[in-house]
């Protein structure tokens, strides 16, 4: 039997990976309730742009919520490699891990998990977050990290990315995930939030590209690529970029057609209003009461006299 059972006391219990993302759960939640009120109070829209209502309604919600999303998300560029690696600082135990690299544009996290889970007495399923966002100082989290003797494999990644790194990525991807989080929320026209999106997809990208130490584990390398968020984010600014040629070839060749898309047909409106008078009412027939020539009102009260 070794000291403590063959557990290193002096480290702290690992951050268990949870099992969904629950900023993304929360979001999510929030723009389907959205979506349900609006459902409830759609029969009481009148007329044919009830349905070009709720499509634009659809729309807004979903790019608001993909925005508002890969804001907070982690995989904008994410990476796996399964390898035999050093588990802690001045230790010989080698454990047998899956080691994930996952950025997004506040930060990086670190996964390792065991294969099995449960080795050398202990169970290794961490996750670590540093953050390089504006306000937060990546070097300090590093730092935190060192002094709660996490993992080996964990702190040699997140060193990759520090200030005083070799590779000197850490100032490229803090800027990019800056302006890429910030371009999406600008307030701007109906035909501008593509061109927006496809710039923060180019500030990603460029210091995506700058990355050239190699992340090596023995005999295996972890090498990363463009995940969700990248390729959702890409997706929602291509639905946006050819509804915006649409609207525009419309508008040439139809313009029309879609005032009537977006509720801007006045003439639909005064005839549904007209419509909606011709049964007999109080101000119908009032009206028609007023429209009675004089003779006709002044022979009725000469004969009753």
């Amino acid at each position: 039997m070794t000291l403590w059972n063959g557990s290193y006391p002096f480290y702290p219990g690992p951050n268990a990976y949870f099992p969904f993302d629950t900023t993304r759960a929360v979001i999510v939640t929030i723009f389907l309730s959205m979506l349900a009120t609006s459902i409830i109070i759609l029969p009481g829209i009148r007329g044919r742009g009830r349905l070009f209502w709720f499509l634009r309604l659809v729309l807004g919600l979903f790019m608001g919520a993909v925005i508002l999303t890969v804001q907070f998300t982690r995989d904008w560029e994410t990476g796996w490699v399964q390898a035999n690696t050093s588990y802690k600082s001045f230790s010989p135990a080698q454990v047998n891990a899956d080691i994930g690299l996952h950025i997004g544009l506040a930060g990086v996290n670190v996964t390792l998990r065991g294969n099995p889970v449960r080795q050398i007495n202990e169970t290794i399923d961490y996750n670590e977050h540093f953050p390089w966002n504006f306000g937060a100082d990546y070097d300090h989290s590093y730092s935190q990290g060192l002094q709660k003797g996490l993992p080996s494999p964990i702190l040699y990644v997140a060193e990759k990315f520090t200030v005083q790194s070799p590779c000197a990525v850490h100032r490229q991807y803090r800027i990019a995930g800056h302006y890429a989080s910030a371009i999406p929320p600008v307030p701007a026209e109906p035909s501008c939030p593509a061109t927006l999106t496809f710039f923060s997809l180019i500030f990603f990208s460029t210091a995506r590209n700058t990355l050239k130490c190699p992340i090596q584990f023995g005999s295996v390398s972890l090498r990363t690529d463009y995940g969700e968020s990248f390729w959702l984010t890409l997706g929602a600014g291509l639905l946006c970029l050819l509804l915006g040629l649409g609207i525009v070839i419309l508008n040439s060749l139809q313009p029309e057609k879609l005032k009537l898309i977006f509720s801007l047909d006045k003439s639909s409106k005064e005839e549904m209003w007209d419509k909606s008078c011709l049964p007999a009412e109080p101000s119908c027939s009032a009206q028609d009461e007023l429209m009675v020539p004089l003779g006709e009102l002044c022979h009725v009260t000469a004969t009753k006299l």
